[in-house]
């Protein structure tokens, strides 16, 4: 989803095996073991007992059809790969049928620290270990349900629901603050800056999790968030797929949007590189 991208998907063999270069191995490893230590007592215990699960290769890129076995055993989902980019029915879609989208392209060397589209590294990484997890999985998969039949416009309110949850959600566990979201698992900058000390000046706001205000809560995708909501539990993503979520959607649209905690993006703005790597 989203603008124009330079990345192609490889397309897998006739036994399903991508084949990937000798240097993608080694971008592979190289982004696996640095993120690996920067998580180290930041993710939440159900992303560390999924990774542990999914035992992924450090020293190669990691097929699907391995990843999937796992998946297919616990949760009953798998990947799927796909192009770089793909529109928001497909999305939609292909998570109301346990299908996660995987752009089957691994950043380069040049983009290694900033990436705004999500590639391999960031969907297997970030969310696959996630997907083993019973409560999670069950609210992708409704939230999937309800993307595809909901309107343009409810589309919109649904994506900040997905957002600061799927990508940038935080917990508060008996152990402390943790990360659960992909999109801050996969990212070494976001990691530190979401779970930065007071002391440092430049820690982000950090709300109790209510899926209202959550979808009351614009965001830019370019930048660290000023805002992440964190949960009491995993089990809060299970239990608000059992209501009405849609119901949610059409309160916070009445409500209205809040003030954005960010600058306007100037039209010839590019990201900054320092600023978020995802």
């Amino acid at each position: 989803m989203g603008s124009l991208t330079q990345y192609v998907s490889k397309q897998p063999d006739t036994k399903g095996v991508i084949h990937w270069s000798d240097d993608e191995d080694q971008i592979w490893h190289d982004l696996f073991t640095r993120q690996l230590r920067c998580i180290q007592g930041r993710a939440c215990d159900e992303y560390s007992a999924g990774l542990t699960l999914l035992e992924l290769p450090q020293d190669r890129v990691p097929q699907l059809h391995d990843i999937n076995q796992v998946l297919l055993a616990t949760t009953g989902w798998r990947c799927v790969e796909v192009p770089a980019l793909i529109n928001f029915d497909r999305f939609f879609t292909m998570l109301a049928n346990k299908q996660f989208p995987v752009a089957t392209f691994l950043r380069c060397r040049e983009e290694f620290d900033y990436l705004q589209e999500p590639d391999f590294f960031h969907e297997v990484f970030g969310h696959c270990a996630m997907l083993t997890n019973p409560a999670f999985a069950a609210f992708t998969h409704t939230y999937g349900q309800l993307g595809a039949a909901a309107s343009g416009q409810d589309r919109v309110y649904l994506a900040r629901l997905y957002w600061f949850t799927v990508e940038f959600g935080l917990l508060q566990s008996p152990q402390g603050l943790r990360i659960y979201g992909g999109g801050i698992l996969s990212s070494p900058a976001e990691t530190e800056y979401a779970m930065a000390s007071d002391a440092t000046g430049k820690k982000a706001q950090i709300s109790p999790f209510d899926p209202i205000e959550v979808m009351r809560t614009p965001y830019r995708i370019d930048i660290m968030q000023p805002i992440y909501f964190k949960l009491s539990s995993i089990s809060q993503l299970y239990e608000l797929a059992q209501q009405d979520i849609m119901a949610m959607a059409h309160e916070a649209k009445q409500l209205g949007l809040h003030p954005p905690l960010y600058p306007p993006k100037l039209p010839s703005e590019k990201p900054d590189p320092h600023l978020k790597s995802a």
